[in-house]
């Protein structure tokens, strides 16, 4: 049943929210004010121990600072109580004392024809569940093995096999009732003028049931077995039930882990969201086969003020990235934005999750960037902005793109953010002129100081730098079992192997230093283990150590990352001195950094349980000294400050 729009204000009006909500959690009695509407409780949604959940009689409006949900009266009593949204309307209306509006014979018909095509779906469904399990059914049976799908997992995801025949499912459908008219309506045959006797839509393929939001089927996709198939994916035509750009698939299942405190993810296959789902991820939600759509962007934004949109690690998918950006970039606002999450190349997260566990695909959800970075990331990646024009080039691009933001003080932070990286990124390339002569030891392949190669390409190339980096993280050089190797992290442990005294020097250091990288962890754990073993006498024993260990492929990828990144100072030719000074600078950064990171969560948390104007100035206060650390270090391909000297950039 349809309502108008008058009516619904008319009833949230009269009904405050804190009554609703009132009648599933207790308000609490120190951060409550009820004289004037404003009341807290510990969240419906999600365990939580402290009261984040915040409601507003003024706005009619609820939202959780911890797992982000929020909505009025309705979408309260919809997505925690699971009741239709006419059923909260009814229920809304009889608190309000307002009756309801007289019926819309019209409409009602509709929603019966609707209800009549829901069962017709129903029946389809069971029919394909049933194929699968049959003799004709044993080919798609053996594909989903190979795929390492489960039978639970293909129970639970009710999928089926439609069969080569180009009749069964009408007549099976037809020896239960179904009308002609209902089976067209549906989608699941073939029908026009042009067809003389209608037949299955979909045959010899795998079926996918897509559930709407309250996990009834409205349609399916067919992944084909034949190689011989004119589209290996296709999805039921347009029907009254069933319009691809307004659905997700998975989207019912995926609100409740979202409910139960996790971040949508968003993918971009049917067999992603399973794998996903096998894997202990059940909050991954696909488009079907298109690419994102403004009306899927709002139903992920339903769930999550920042869902993570996940793409695959190849061309493809970093354009399907850039994509995504530009659709929601005129539509984000405070609290409703999207973090994007790129796999290592050449890889799904279906492959990711079978080929190296739970775990990495964690790493990648860890390491997702804000749309504020992607944006930074596609406009100066590979480029090179060594004349003014090139500057001038990019810093139009910028104001074009942070124009197109609609909301205007959103637009404002974007516009100043952008202009802060820009002066950073320029800023590199404001060095001190070259004396007569130093140029000739600058240029590529020439000798710096104490022998090593030469830092500088060209007078000002620093100003490139940071895109080179950029690419650089996405490369297969570095995209290997956990992710994306820090550029900062790889180079102090590379510095403690090729010039093991700073173990000794540093060792109250060196000892608890903390990674990110499981790879570079290892490392780390052997050089320790060769201290101990009196074995971290020279580099020659220190290595040895990490080939007895079996990590020398993941050696050899740290030293090639820190070649393409032209990092001398810590390789084995470089001068002690100069290592030290390196090594000295990177570790100061990355303790910095590790110490902004905790303290910035324990204020976002503190802010969460009590949103105070002293705690949000702290915030801000954590925030600026974060920004600065990171803005230090891009500037110094995170190492640190330069020291001055010739051929140096740290």
């Amino acid at each position: 049943m349809r309502f108008e729009p008058a009516f619904l204000d008319e009833i949230r009006d009269r009904v405050p929210i804190s009554s609703v909500i009132g009648q599933r959690v207790s308000w609490d009695r120190k951060k409550t004010n009820a004289s004037r509407g404003d009341y807290w409780a510990c969240c419906p949604f999600h365990g939580e121990k402290s009261p984040s959940f915040h409601c507003e009689d003024k706005k009619g409006r609820y939202h959780c600072f911890g797992c982000g949900v929020t909505g009025d009266h309705f979408r309260f009593l919809t997505e925690l109580e699971g009741v239709s949204f006419p059923e909260a309307v009814e229920r809304i209306a009889g608190m309000a004392g307002v009756p309801m509006p007289a019926r819309d014979e019209r409409a009602e018909a509709r929603e019966k024809e609707r209800t009549s095509l829901i069962d017709v779906m129903e029946l389809a469904t069971k029919f394909f569940q049933d194929q699968l399990q049959s003799a004709a059914g044993a080919r798609a049976r053996a594909y989903l093995r190979d795929r390492g799908l489960t039978p639970a997992t293909q129970q639970s995801f009710r999928l089926g096999y439609a069969p080569e025949s180009r009749n069964a499912l009408k007549e099976f459908l037809a020896s239960k009732g179904v009308e002609k008219g209902q089976i067209e309506a549906c989608g699941l045959v073939r029908h026009g003028d042009d067809i003389p006797v209608s037949y299955d839509y979909f045959r010899d393929r795998i079926m996918f049931p897509i559930p709407d939001s309250r996990g009834r089927i409205i349609a399916f996709g067919g992944r084909a077995l034949s190689p011989d198939a004119l589209a290996k994916y296709m999805n039921s035509p347009e029907t009254e039930l069933f319009h691809k750009g307004n659905v997700l698939y998975n989207f019912a299942r995926a609100r409740k882990a979202v409910a139960r405190g996790a971040t949508v993810i968003a993918v971009e296959g049917y067999m992603d969201v399973i794998a996903l789902a096998q894997a202990g991820f059940e909050n991954a939600v696909a488009p079907l086969g298109t690419a994102l759509t403004e009306n899927q962007m709002e139903l992920l934004w339903r769930m999550s003020g920042e869902p993570v949109l996940c793409f695959d690690g190849d061309a493809a998918g970093l354009k399907a990235a850039w994509r995504a950006a530009d659709l929601i970039l005129p539509t984000i606002q405070p609290g409703r934005t999207a973090r994007f999450a790129l796999l290592p190349e050449g890889k799904d997260p279906d492959d990711l999750v079978k080929g190296d566990g739970a775990d990495a695909f964690r790493q990648v959800l860890e390491e997702a960037r804000p749309l504020a970075d992607l944006l930074w990331m596609r406009e100066t990646q590979g480029g090179v902005f060594d004349t003014p024009e090139r500057k001038a080039e990019l810093e139009k691009t910028f104001r074009e793109i942070t124009g197109r933001i609609r909301d205007e003080n959103l637009r404002f932070h974007y516009a100043q953010e952008m202009r802060e990286r820009v002066q950073t990124f320029f800023g590199r390339a404001r060095q001190k002129p070259l004396r007569a002569g130093e140029w000739e030891k600058r240029k590529p392949g020439a000798q710096g100081p104490q022998g090593q190669g030469g830092q500088f390409a060209h007078p000002g190339a620093g100003a490139s730098r940071f895109a080179v980096s950029e690419s650089l993280a996405r490369s297969a050089l570095v995209k290997r079992g956990g992710g994306v190797m820090p550029l900062r992290e790889a180079a102090i442990v590379v510095a403690l192997v090729n010039h093991p005294s700073l173990i000794d020097e540093n060792f109250e250091h060196t000892e608890f230093l903390e990674l990110s990288h499981p790879d570079l962890r290892r490392l780390h754990a052997i050089i320790l283990d060769a201290l101990a073993h009196d074995a971290a006498n020279d580099r020659t024993e220190v290595l040895a150590h990490i080939a007895s260990a079996g990590q020398s492929e993941v050696w050899q990828r740290a030293i090639a990352l820190i070649r393409k990144a032209r990092l001398w100072p810590v390789l084995e030719e470089a001068a002690v001195d100069d290592a030290r000074d390196a090594f000295a600078q990177a570790l100061h950064l990355h303790r910095s950094a590790g110490t902004l990171h905790k303290e910035l969560k324990a204020a976002e948390m503190a802010l969460a349980t009590e949103p105070t104007d002293e705690n949000y100035r702290h915030l801000v206060e954590i925030q600026t000294q974060f920004r600065d650390v990171q803005a230090t270090e891009a500037l110094i391909e995170g190492f640190g400050v330069s020291s001055g000297r010739a051929g140096r950039s740290f």
